[in-house]
C-alpha cells in the first residue's frame, strides 16, 4: 500500500510539472514576436491591440514576405 501511495504522489508531481511546462510553452504572452526592437522587413500597420491584463498598447507590425506579425509596445503620450 505504501508503494501505491508513493507512486500516486510522484505521478501528481509529474503531472503538475507537465502542466506548468505546457503553459509556459503555449501561452501567447511568451511568444517571440513581442518586444521593443522592430526586426528588419516589418512594416507598421494601423492595428493596435490593448493588453487586457495591464492595459499596454501594442502596435502591430507585419512582414509581407513571411506573413509574420510583430507586436511592439507603444509609448504613452
Amino acid at each position: 500500500m505504501k508503494i501505491t501511495l508513493n507512486f500516486y504522489f510522484i505521478f501528481q508531481i509529474c503531472m503538475f510539472i507537465l502542466v506548468v511546462i505546457t503553459y509556459v510553452f503555449f501561452d501567447k504572452r511568451y511568444h517571440k514576436n513581442h518586444g521593443s526592437d522592430i526586426p528588419d522587413g516589418f512594416e507598421k500597420t494601423e492595428e493596435i491591440t490593448i493588453d487586457p491584463i495591464d492595459g499596454r498598447r501594442l502596435r502591430v507590425y507585419y512582414n509581407r514576405r513571411t506573413g509574420e506579425r510583430f507586436y511592439c509596445e507603444e509609448k504613452s503620450n
